[in-house]
Order: structure tokens, then sequence, then C-alpha cells
């Protein structure tokens, strides 16, 4: 049985010709059901111009800047009942749709639940590299976090992923962090419920004209690697990591979040 796939394409006040591009790409590439363009904070020329989108793209925007896990966190959850694998890739297209194919497939062919698109892996073909700073900052971050995580990876953050939706649902409950830190708690937990996670060399190309701060970013990241093996240790019933838990001040997680914000749109 072939499995559906629907990708979701986090943006943030994109090049809208560049994202158009894009999209077009993952469409004729991955034949899925649905691409959803999540889009933070639009401007209204952007908002126009994608309104040239074709009828398998979904724009969904709002007036806020909501961060690129609570972005996918939105699509994942419109696109689970629909499709049998959920992907997303970043919006600069630094990821090719071929290449997000090849991430696609181990989940789409039944060998892993979670994908993992790898920068940093030595099969990778990296065609532009970073600033020389923010590689350093990545290459240290990337050591960090497979000491202190239970999978090994070469690449944690790179903006290309896909899993199943029966992961999805057993994943989403446990997942907090609105930003970048998102993919690793993804990846953690996925982890730690029992999901086969597998690295995938990628092509890639930077793209100029990021709007993330490296030195802030990798901080925060830093931050979140710590709190997604506390969260990745008690999906995996650590007593130590429970107790800790207990004395913290609960807080909703993403879904939560954007049940909440549904809810009170509604109502207005």
């Amino acid at each position: 049985m072939t499995r559906t796939v629907g990708v979701v394409v986090p943006a943030y006040r994109p090049d809208p010709e560049r994202l158009l591009s894009y999209v077009l790409s993952l469409r004729d590439e991955l034949d899925p059901e649905l691409v959803r363009i999540e889009l933070d904070d639009p401007r209204p020329e952007v908002l126009e111009r994608l309104r040239d989108a074709p009828d398998v793209v979904d724009v969904h925007a709002v007036s806020n800047r909501r961060g690129k896990g609570a972005a996918i966190t939105a699509g994942f959850e419109s696109l689970a009942p629909q499709v049998d694998v959920l992907a997303f890739a970043d919006a600069d297209g630094s990821t090719p749709a071929a290449s997000l194919s090849d991430v696609v497939a181990p989940v789409r062919d039944g060998d892993a639940g979670l994908s993992v698109g790898s920068r940093r892996h030595p099969e990778s073909d990296v065609v532009s590299h970073q600033t020389f700073a923010r590689r350093r900052l990545g290459d240290g971050f990337a050591w960090l976090a497979r000491r202190l995580l239970d999978v090994g990876l070469y690449d944690y953050q790179c903006g290309a992923k896909a899993l199943t939706s029966v992961a999805w649902e057993d994943v989403r409950d446990h997942l907090y962090d609105p930003g970048f830190a998102w993919d690793i708690e993804l990846i953690a937990v996925s982890d730690a419920l029992g999901y086969r996670v597998v690295e995938v060399p990628v092509r890639w190309e930077d793209r100029p004209g990021s709007t993330v701060s490296p030195v802030e970013t990798t901080l925060r990241l830093g931050r979140g690697l710590v709190v997604s093996r506390h969260r990745a240790r008690i999906v995996g019933d650590d007593r130590l990591h429970e107790l800790l838990e207990t004395t913290r001040t609960d807080r909703p997680t993403l879904v939560d979040r954007l049940t909440e914000s549904v809810e009170a749109t509604e109502a207005d």
C-alpha cells in the first residue's frame, strides 16, 4: 500500500518567489496530498503573491511570529488526519526537493518512525557552506547533543525531517518548545518512545539573508537540549527525572496551546 505524504513549510517573512518555486518543486518531486505553508507575520505583498499557489498548496497565515516549532506543530495537526507520513522543510529551499524525498523515503517505506536530514553526514553534499562562525557554533552544538542525548546523529537541526502520522500521535503530547529547539525535542522523544530514528545525508546549500541570530539561537538551543534530554528521560520512566518534574510548574504543550488559541479565536 502506498503511503500518502503531507509537507509543512514553516515560513517567516519569506521571499515569495523563492518560496513558490520551492513549493512547486516539492509538489513535482514528492507528489504529496498537500503542501501546507505555515506563514508567520506575512507582509501584504507576500500574501498577494502566494495567492497564485497551485491547488495542492494550502497557505495558513497568522499575524504574529509563533516560532518554527509552533508553526510545524500547527501544520502537522492539520495534516495528520489526512496522510500517513508528515514531513517538513525550511522555506528557503536549502534542502532541495529531491533530498527531502530521500528523507521521506525510509518513513514512506516503513523502515523508520522518524527520518532526519543531515548536512553533517559524511555522505552529504554541501554545495554552499555557512559562515565560519555559524559552522563552528553548529559543530559545537552537534558535538554536545551527541553526548547528552541517547540517539547519536551527525546533525540534529537540519530543516528536513519526516515521521509517520502514528508516531506524531504519540510524540505530539511531549513537545513544548515553540522555536528551533523543537527539532531536538522531536528526535529525543521519538527515540525515547521506541521509534527507529534514521539519519539521511542531503544535498544542502546555505541561503543568505537568514533572520536567525547564530549566537542567541545557539544559547537557546543549548537550553533546549538540556530540557529535551530531561523530557526524554521522563518518557523513559527515569525516576530521578520524574521526581525533578514534580517540582516544576506545569505548562501546556504546544498542542494544548494551539487548541487554546483556536478556542479563543472561535469565542471572539
